[in-house]
């Protein structure tokens, strides 16, 4: 029961670096078609968006349903990434984006660096220029501002007519949408 308990944390912290990688690398890139909703203004309950939970979800019920058929420990492995999409749904949808009734607001502590963190992700207009793709894990604030600024500098000197700052841009969507 210990071993299985581990396997379903380590899972946690592994599908965080694996959602930092696919939502730089799938959802920023060549998955940008469903993922460009989340940085628009959403009108309706759901956003296109949220079709990447529904794929995540239909691993994590495969790997739970081949687990109890015998193949261990897929079962808690579809377990963690479980555990993982509810993390993700109260921080991200709940906490951050306010997508249902959640209305606590952090004042100090990690939830208010892990909000600050992704409004500076939604501060970049489009799929490009964006930092912080971790979903419950953020990086110090300070660390965040001075990327987006080598950004602002690499992209107003490969493009010289880029705009110098997301106020002379059009601006992602009012935080929360």
């Amino acid at each position: 029961m210990l071993l299985n308990a581990l396997i379903v944390v380590v899972t946690v912290v592994m599908m965080e670096l694996v959602s930092i990688l696919a939502h730089r690398y799938v959802m920023h890139g060549f998955g940008w078609g469903w993922h460009r909703s989340h940085h628009e203004p959403r009108t309706g309950w759901f956003e296109k968006n949220d079709l990447y939970a529904l794929v995540f979800a239909a691993i994590a019920i495969a790997l739970i349903h081949a687990g109890t058929r015998g193949h261990h420990p897929l079962e808690w492995i579809g377990a963690g990434m479980t555990a993982y999409g509810f993390l993700y749904f109260v921080a991200h949808d709940g906490l951050v984006h306010r997508r249902w009734p959640f209305r606590h607001t952090p004042r100090s502590g990690y939830l208010k660096r892990l909000v600050q963190a992704h409004r500076m992700h939604h501060a970049v207009a489009g799929r490009d220029g964006a930092v912080s793709f971790g979903f419950l894990y953020a990086p110090p604030v300070a660390t965040l501002k001075r990327q987006l600024q080598a950004l602002r500098r690499d992209a107003a000197t490969s493009r010289p007519d880029a705009p110098a700052s997301p106020a002379d841009a059009n601006r992602a969507p009012r935080f929360p949408p």
